[in-house]
């Protein structure tokens, strides 16, 4: 490791932070029914999602909804939330995984069912589950060069198609308990949608400040997690093992310019309770200032940060301390502190 790359943002402010909860509830229960023949067929046991993941249901669209409609309506909120017209915003990014074509990006589709001007660049970011984040630091980059006055970052996830395709493929005659376990990864996603306005914090006293933070790249350790709409193979050991080794050195090394030891709220990528965890206990992080929504949501991919986000929004008080952290695999990591 060669050290982290630190920015900082003098005038950003998150103006506003929204979720979309997708409405049906899938629980891991109807998991183990659907794969009784497998378990049964590999002599694995039931109740493995729940036990190695902590997660007990994640969700799914309902039929005729599409992850980008979703986003769409997550958009909406955040505008209306922020207060900032559609005619205001400058630049879009859209940091979803999941997309349906190679070309045309998602963003499009976003911007033009927004309502957003001709005059506002959209666009693409793709670092899976990092990408939110990443997307933030740009917009924020942005708005203090003078090019744009707002932005919006936004996200929206489906993780069905990829699950029942899984789903399927384990309960094959030719699955193993290799490929099951490779697999068990893809039955910990979920379903749902973020978006956050951005803007000037000079125009907006009182907004909640983007301070800045630290990135690092662990990209030796590319090939632990590879996903397609078909399916998600993960080393799940090497992954956790490579994460959390890149989570404490990124850390460790923040501390000389930062200092993130009594945060009020840690907010971080929403994998499952054994990597949440192991973060906690590395880096020393009091467990009743990071929340959890991995049990109910699942791991929702760029989308699952913001929508912790978003839902803890309710209970931060002003002056609080924010910090976002969040691993993707490839891997990178990055930390962002919000002053709220």
């Amino acid at each position: 490791m060669t050290g982290n790359f630190n920015f900082r943002h003098h005038n950003t402010a998150l103006l506003g932070v929204e979720s979309v909860e997708a409405p049906v509830i899938v629980t891991s229960n109807e998991f183990d029914r659907v794969l009784a023949p497998a378990l049964k067929r590999l002599r694995l046991s039931s109740g493995l999602l729940q036990r190695v993941a902590g997660i007990t249901e994640r969700r799914w669209w309902a039929p005729g909804t599409k992850f980008d409609d979703a986003a769409v309506e997550a958009g909406a909120k955040a505008l209306a939330s922020s207060g900032i017209e559609a005619s205001q915003i400058g630049l879009l990014i859209n940091t979803s995984v999941t997309r349906t074509n190679l070309e045309p990006s998602v963003a499009v589709k976003i911007h033009n069912n927004l309502g957003l001007p001709s005059s506002a660049m959209n666009f693409d970011v793709a670092n899976a589950c990092l990408g939110f984040v990443n997307g933030i630091t740009l917009a924020a980059n942005m708005i203090e060069a003078g090019q744009i006055q707002y932005a919006m970052v936004v996200n929206g996830e489906d993780s069905q198609a990829t699950q029942e395709a899984t789903l399927r493929r384990l309960n094959q005659p030719d699955a193993t308990r290799a490929s099951f376990l490779q697999e068990f990864a893809t039955l910990t996603l979920g379903s749902g949608a973020a978006a956050a306005v951005l803007g000037p914090a000079d125009a907006h006293p009182g907004a909640h400040r983007v301070l800045g933070g630290v990135a690092r790249a662990g990209t030796e350790h590319h090939e632990l997690c590879i996903g397609g709409m078909d399916g998600m193979y993960t080393d799940a050991q090497g992954l956790l093992d490579g994460g959390l080794e890149l989570v404490v050195d990124a850390w460790n090394e923040a501390q000389q310019e930062w200092d993130w030891t009594s945060m009020d709220r840690y907010i971080t990528h929403q994998v499952s309770s054994t990597h949440t965890n192991a973060i906690v206990e590395a880096i020393d992080l009091d467990p009743s200032r990071v929340p959890m929504t991995f049990q109910k949501w699942g791991n929702v991919g760029p989308a699952s940060l913001p929508m912790t986000l978003a839902a803890e929004a309710q209970t931060l008080t002003s002056g609080d301390r924010v910090l976002c952290m969040g691993v993707g695999s490839g891997l990178n990591t990055a930390m962002l502190e919000i002053a709220w």
